[in-house]
């Protein structure tokens, strides 16, 4: 049984790990880059599977309660008429919802406290700089110049992920799609009751509760990759994007202004080719298989390679066995998220019908509800 592992990440796979590890009783470090360990971004979609996995963590009654949950997406025109529901199932076997979405601080804040009060050694502003795997063990250089050895080393470093390119430096690199996600958080109105897709106009657009009183709504703007725009141009420009749509859309364009909270991001992805391991060290989540948002399961599936990886540990295996373990349980699920989404990202930049489109959201999301 290994006694001492270093995380390298603390975004909500490598919580996710140290939590996990913390549960075996392992001695887990974490460090982060950012010194002050913050989050970006709005609300995030959570799956059935996703909700499944953060009951695994321990997490989900936290969640629950200051997140939504649900069932079902209803799938509108451009002015919001209603076409057709799209089913969420519930992970098989359990008795969670199909769908949900939450405040990524807020999910943050969860993780971070049940991190630090589970005893992870939280150290910030610092990365790797060099990597070396033995066969006892990892010694690791980082970039405050101090050293550490570990019996085992995690890169949950996100998708620009430091600890890839140490271990795999002819890797690929992260793509850009063709598509730029817009997101802007706004009251929630009683008619929301569950997520919704308005389709049929230039850009498919959707909402997402993340609480009793708020939700999001993202605008998937098929272009050639963006230059930074200066915040106080972002909602301007918003405006100018939603022109054409009716209905509750309208009225979130309409309300855009200095005081909102608007978002914009690059959609870039791809999937590392098997191993994602070397030595004793192992990538998970966005280092490993970073995900375009379309099925809603970047957060979902660190979490699961989090859970996983500590299943495998806890046979008391190996190291190099339990990794190998891992590759073999994780390796499908992830790519059939990530080439689905970019399948669907693809079938969304070419305007295609709405049954097209949502078909394969649903078939996905049939088989993310299996067992893990």
């Amino acid at each position: 049984m290994i006694q001492r592992a270093l995380v390298v990440g603390g975004g909500v796979g490598g919580m996710s790990t140290a939590i996990t590890l913390r549960k075996l009783g392992i001695s887990v470090d974490l460090i982060d880059l950012d010194p002050q360990w913050r989050v970006y971004g709005a609300g995030i979609t959570i799956t059935g599977a996703t909700l499944r996995a953060f009951k695994a963590l321990g997490i989900l009654d936290a969640v629950a309660e200051r997140a939504y949950t649900g069932d079902g997406i209803q799938v509108c025109d451009v002015n919001g008429n209603p076409l057709h529901l799209v089913p969420t199932p519930a992970a098989v076997g359990e008795d969670t919802p199909g769908c949900g979405g939450i405040m990524r601080p807020i999910l943050h804040k969860i993780l971070s406290d049940e991190t630090l009060k589970l005893g992870t050694q939280v150290r910030l502003g610092l990365t790797v700089d060099g990597i070396n795997s033995d066969a006892e063990g990892v010694d690791v250089r980082f970039s405050d110049g101090s050293t550490g050895r570990y019996d085992l080393l995690v890169g949950a470093d996100g998708v620009f992920s430091r600890v890839r390119t140490l271990l795999f430096p002819d890797a690929p690199r992260p793509r850009y799609t063709g598509q730029c996600v817009w997101r802007i958080v706004a009251p929630r109105p009683a008619s929301i009751t569950r997520r919704h897709f308005f389709l049929g106009g230039p850009a498919k657009v959707g909402l997402t509760p993340v609480s009793d009183d708020e939700m999001y709504m993202f605008y998937l703007e098929t272009t050639e990759k963006r230059t930074p725009l200066p915040d106080e141009q972002l909602p301007q420009e918003l405006r100018r994007l939603m022109s054409g749509y009716g209905g509750i859309l309208a009225e979130l364009r309409d309300n855009l202004g200095p005081q909102s909270r608007v978002v914009l991001r690059p959609l870039e992805g791809f999937l590392l080719p098997r191993p994602w391991q070397k030595g004793k060290a192992i990538l998970i989540g966005d280092a490993a298989h970073p995900t375009t948002p379309q099925l809603a399961s970047g957060a979902g599936l660190a979490v699961e390679d989090a859970l996983v990886l500590g299943e495998e540990l806890a046979h008391g295996i190996s190291v190099d066995e339990t990794l190998v373990r891992f590759m073999d349980r994780r390796y499908e699920r992830c790519r059939l998220v990530v080439e689905n989404s970019l399948e669907i990202g693809r079938r969304e930049q070419e305007c295609a019908p709405a049954e097209v489109q949502t078909r394969i959201v649903q078939e996905s999301l049939q088989v993310l509800a299996q067992p893990i």
